[in-house]
């Protein structure tokens, strides 16, 4: 209906369909057919068509001044609408980087977010680099309302609360130019002989594990511990080096001169949302909403 009276509210200054239609962007023919739908509705004729352009009924001359009336209301009331949302508008702070990118997250929000327009998404990056990352974690909710990525930082875990969303597999990268480069699947018995970066830093239990069963099943793999937590030098030092890096299937992309083979390791960890101990009553009515959505997925 708004767009039939804006059609009409054309016709009547243009004073013929073909001037209205150059200025609406669409043909002729489409501008009758919206002034017919609209003649219809109302119940009586609104224009005189003439060889010379159009005129206005007696109906016509009354109801434009109503036209113009009713669309300059609703956009004011639209203009209204969108400036209490802006000034009631609730911020949620998302933390990203290249190993904890919030694509999940922002993937599962776009699908509703239509239905919360009160919520504004602000994406605010973080570096991966080992020696920042702890503070990072630890003042989750000072920059950052939420961070995710995989959960393998299990000694920062009293900083923080957790909300699961998945599992990631354990992968091995490894050279473009390294000889188990083109299998699909790598197998811990093909890395015999191999040293194996497994990086620990952040006291997790599964990656503990893994550890463990490499030493006590398979002596052949030399295992190389590095006592920090993930970040994106050691992605560089392992290409450099030619040394096999454990890390997880969510970071295939990485390095572009690392490959990321699956594993036949029976062994996964979880990702998800990172949040405050405390959230702010925003982020809580945030996360309200994303933990509805994962139990309608599940």
């Amino acid at each position: 209906m708004l767009e039939q009276l804006n059609t009409f509210i054309q016709v009547v200054e243009s004073g013929s369909f073909s001037k209205a239609a150059e200025k609406l962007f669409i043909s002729p023919t489409a501008v009758m057919k919206q002034m017919n739908l609209l003649e219809k509705h109302v119940g009586m004729p609104l224009l005189i068509r003439t060889n010379h352009g159009i005129e206005l009924t007696k109906a016509g001359k009354s109801f434009i001044k109503d036209a113009t009336f009713m669309v300059q209301y609703f956009e004011e009331a639209l203009l209204r609408m969108r400036q209490f949302v802006q000034a009631n508008q609730l911020v949620i702070r998302v933390g990203t980087s290249m190993l904890n990118p919030c694509k999940v997250l922002l993937d599962m929000w776009n699908e509703v977010s239509n239905q919360f327009p009160q919520f504004k998404i602000n994406i605010v990056h973080f570096e991966d680099d080992s020696h920042t990352l702890p503070t990072t974690y630890r003042t989750i909710g000072k920059n950052y309302d939420f961070i995710v990525g995989p959960i393998h930082t299990e000694n920062l875990k009293e900083y923080f609360q957790v909300l699961e969303l998945g599992t990631n597999r354990f992968c091995f990268a490894l050279s473009r130019n390294h000889r188990l480069a083109s299998k699909k699947t790598i197998s811990v018995n093909d890395l015999y002989g191999e040293e194996l970066a497994v990086v620990n830093g952040g006291g997790s239990a599964v990656i503990d594990e893994i550890r463990d069963f490499m030493i006590k099943n398979h002596p052949k793999i030399r295992i190389k511990d590095i006592p920090r937590l993930y970040d994106i030098d050691i992605f560089n030092r392992c290409e450099e080096s030619g040394v096999v890096l454990l890390t997880l299937d969510v970071w295939a992309d990485i390095h572009p001169s690392l490959v990321t083979i699956p594993s036949d390791l029976d062994f996964a960890i979880p990702y998800g949302l990172m949040y405050p101990l405390y959230p702010s009553e925003d982020a809580n009515q945030f996360l309200e909403i994303i933990k509805e959505i994962r139990s309608q997925q599940n």
